[in-house]
């Protein structure tokens, strides 16, 4: 009897080491893996750290980098005020254009009560009307919708093209910018706005200052609606 309990123990002694070495190294393995996992979080968490401060960096320097373009181009940028009888129309054109603004008093009646002409280098006659700007301005004593309905008729027959617009500076006004033959033998592109009982027009006449139309002339326009 003796030697069968000293069999039985012996037998349970050689299971039970291999079970404990089988225990130390699940334990070993459990530990390691969340030590590994611990440790990939935590790299995941600096990376994404990292990540976002250098987004942010970018971000900043792009900024300044716009921030300091705006500043340089504004150097180069002449400003043109309207009276505020007329909603106290603004813009900005570069230094080297020549500008020429015919101003009527309010009690002029005048059909054009603001008339502008703009061109790089020298200016050529107004007057004459053969003579192409690179941007012109009117306020008309007409509303809205008399002055768009011609160019809705020509955009019928295919000569231009009619968009819905609003300038940058004036989101909430919006009305049309029309592209292609704009005036007989003239291809350019205009703006046409409703400026409380007036219209604005704000157009260029030439293809070669689309550029500058679009990129320097209509962002800077404002005025009170």
């Amino acid at each position: 009897m003796l030697s069968m309990n000293n069999n039985q123990t012996g037998v349970i002694n050689k299971l039970a080491v291999p079970l404990i070495f089988v225990t130390i190294c699940l334990l070993i393995a459990v530990v390691f893996g969340i030590w590994a996992f611990s440790g990939q979080q935590s790299y995941k968490n600096n990376t994404n750290k990292k990540i976002a401060v250098a987004v942010s960096m970018a971000q900043q320097q792009q900024k300044t980098a716009d921030e300091t373009s705006n500043a340089a181009a504004q150097e180069n940028l002449l400003p043109y005020h309207g009276p505020p009888v007329y909603g106290s129309l603004s813009l900005l054109y570069p230094k080297n254009w020549s500008a020429y603004v015919i101003t009527a008093s309010a009690d002029d009646n005048s059909s054009t009560p603001i008339n502008g002409y703009f061109q790089p280098g020298i200016l050529p006659d107004v007057s004459n009307s053969a003579n192409v700007f690179a941007l012109r301005v009117q306020i008309l004593q007409q509303t809205y919708d008399q002055v768009v309905t011609q160019y809705q008729s020509l955009a019928q027959g295919g000569t231009v093209t009619v968009n819905a617009y609003s300038l940058p500076k004036v989101p909430n006004d919006v009305g049309i910018r029309v592209d292609g033959a704009i005036e007989q033998n003239i291809q350019g592109s205009m703006v046409i706005l409703p400026l409380r009982e007036t219209t604005l027009e704000i157009w260029t006449e030439s293809t070669a200052e689309e550029s500058d139309f679009n990129n320097i002339i209509l962002p800077n326009v404002s005025f009170s609606p």
